[in-house]
């Protein structure tokens, strides 16, 4: 079992790395920087010990099959519930849904490779967070809503190195 070790630059920052062995790689944060007290829109990157649930992808942008997680293709009508006061909140939904939602098949990269982690969600605590994910980052490495984003190359080469039982570890500055 391994751990991908996730730091800040410092406390506030939108940047960071994460630890792999020997390796490094840069990652972009939350607008928020990390916070123990993740909460639904805050914009934070949570602090914790997460566990690997599978790979998101979508078949016309990305390989699939490099490591040993689940894969599992997305299309244009998958999304990601994002209301905390529904039923299916910090979930993968069908488009079109009522609640808030995001979408996962993009227009830009971002979410062509999707590392879903387990953060709220066993138990899901409805306002504690959702969606959040590992996924593909801005050239510039601009912040995220509260994930860790990695360039494409760099989350290929960790996606080929997780196992089921590894985990992420967000660690506070």
């Amino acid at each position: 079992m391994h751990d991908l070790i996730v730091t800040a630059d410092g406390p506030g920052a939108t940047k960071g790395w994460a630890h792999w062995g020997e390796r490094r790689f840069r990652c972009a944060l939350g607008r928020s920087g990390i916070r123990a007290d993740k909460r639904e829109g805050d914009g934070a990157t949570p602090v914790g010990r997460f566990p690997l649930r599978k790979v998101l992808f979508r078949p016309d942008r990305a390989k699939t099959g490099i490591g040993n997680l689940p894969w599992v293709p997305i299309a244009p009508h998958h999304g990601w519930c994002d209301a905390p006061d529904d039923i299916a909140y910090n979930r993968a939904v069908h488009l079109p849904y009522p609640a808030s939602h995001e979408r996962l098949w993009r227009d830009d990269h971002l979410y062509d490779l999707v590392l879903v982690i387990g953060h709220n969600d066993d138990p899901v605590v409805p306002g504690l967070g959702s969606a959040v994910f590992v996924h593909l980052a801005h050239d510039d490495y601009r912040p995220t809503e509260g994930c860790v984003a990695f360039a494409r190359a760099d989350l290929e080469t960790i996606l080929a190195a997780l196992a089921p039982d590894d985990h992420i570890v967000i660690l506070a500055p």
